[in-house]
């Protein structure tokens, strides 16, 4: 049996509150395609183990890149959250270097043979999906692009998140994929990627000093904090607006997340550097993305 330490690293890699943000995607994507006809369950199981397994893969490779740039090791203690400062399953000795490369690989390997085995049996077009998913899950904090330290790591969530796993788990129930569904998809997408820009903002002084150049690296906490607003705004236009004339009726009931979307995004704009204030807008972006997931898809399913 692997040691207390190993399965405790393991666990954070594996993190359940991060994993959230795909359960989502895939859940609200599950409830669209079976309004369109039946759910074949064990190829969702599939789908689920392929998308998880390149999440924890994604979480390993940057827990090793974010420790040899310095990130996790510059965060200090009164910037931490439960939602940011990295899984520090290196930093805090839980696991070595070595044994979270060794994670990372075998994760990735069991992600791409779901992923093929799915092609191969299922559904042959969800190939570029899976492709477009691995890529954007490396090179988030691998070379050569290193979108998180780039500024571009948001708009990678945002798009792996949001219409690439929707569009995939959507693919392999229904075998096709209608335009208009993939836009239930777009708030979702936003909300994810205000999810990570809300963590990057205990992170800000860690990442400046080790150059990863996040959005609220460039733009500044306050500045970050007043687009944050304007972001969300966006979000809950659309999240009202999408169900009146493109996508099905019963997705309104996914605009129970403006609520605590709202409230993240007074809480940034009005205090982006006091951390008693971050934690709550953090728990309240979190909840923001389920409550849509999950309002939108149980209000297609029963209306």
């Amino acid at each position: 049996m692997p040691p207390a330490t190993f399965r405790q690293g393991l666990w954070r890699l594996a993190d359940p509150k991060i994993s959230l943000a795909s359960f989502a995607s895939m859940g609200l994507s599950l409830a669209a395609a079976s309004v369109d006809g039946p759910i074949h369950w064990g190829w969702f199981a599939l789908t689920v183990l392929g998308i998880f397994a390149i999440e924890v893969a994604k979480n390993a490779s940057g827990e090793v890149v974010d420790f040899e740039s310095g990130v996790d090791l510059a965060v200090l203690p009164e910037d931490r959250s439960p939602f940011s400062g990295g899984k520090r399953v290196i930093v805090d000795q839980l696991l070595t270097r070595r044994e979270t490369s060794g994670i990372a690989l075998a994760s990735y390997l069991v992600g791409i043979l779901a992923g093929l085995a799915i092609v191969a049996w299922r559904e042959p077009g969800v190939l570029w999906i899976g492709v477009a998913g691995v890529a954007l899950a490396h090179f988030y904090h691998g070379a050569p692009f290193r979108f998180a330290y780039r500024g571009l790591g948001e708009i990678a969530v945002a798009i792996a998140y949001g219409p690439l796993i929707f569009a995939g788990t959507y693919m392999v129930q229904r075998g096709e994929l209608a335009p208009a569904v993939l836009w239930l998809s777009l708030p979702l997408a936003l909300l994810i990627g205000g999810f990570l820009w809300a963590n990057e903002f205990p992170d800000y002084r860690a990442d400046q000093a080790a150059g990863k150049r996040t959005l609220v690296v460039r733009l500044g906490r306050p500045t970050a904090g007043r687009v944050f607003m304007g972001l969300m705004l966006l979000t809950c236009l659309l999240m009202v607006l999408l169900p009146v004339f493109v996508v099905p009726r019963g997705a309104l009931f996914g605009a129970i997340a403006v609520a605590p979307a709202a409230t993240a995004a007074r809480l940034l704009r009005d205090s982006p550097e006091d951390m008693a204030r971050i934690i709550p807008a953090q728990t309240r972006t979190l909840l923001a993305f389920v409550l849509y997931a999950l309002g939108a898809g149980i209000g297609m399913v029963v209306v």
